[in-house]
């Protein structure tokens, strides 16, 4: 399993916005589906959105679709996560992850390369 790396992550108000980048390998880049997970105390992991290898195809979860965008820049390697109109329910830590394997994206499990993760608070 081979490691990414997030940044960006922080405290915001509600409303604010914060930008989430990532990382990688430079074979995945072009290769694998990349993805960003969420995962709040007490909860399971959530597929938040995907981006295929071509950096066309793209998907959210019904809870951020207006507010979020997933986009890659193979040139620098790295994954992107625009996050805007930030609410308290967004709060959890934020995972990228990248994928070599087909199957449905929401699922964890069809992961291969995860990050360490990066905190998202944001306040009332």
């Amino acid at each position: 399993q081979g490691q990414l790396v997030e940044s960006g992550g922080g405290s915001v108000e509600a409303g604010g916005s914060l930008s989430l980048s990532c990382s990688g390998p430079d074979y995945l880049f072009g290769r694998a589906s990349w993805a960003w997970f969420r995962q709040a105390p007490g909860k399971g992991r959530e597929g938040v959105a995907v981006i295929g290898p071509g950096g066309r195809d793209r998907d959210y979860a019904d809870s951020v679709k207006g507010r979020f965008t997933v986009s890659t820049d193979n040139a620098k390697k790295t994954v992107f996560l625009q996050m805007n109109n930030l609410k308290p329910e967004d709060t959890a830590m934020y995972y990228c992850a990248a994928s070599t394997r087909a199957g449905v994206w929401r699922l964890a499990a069809n992961y291969n390369y995860w990050g360490q993760g990066t905190q998202v608070t944001v306040s009332s």
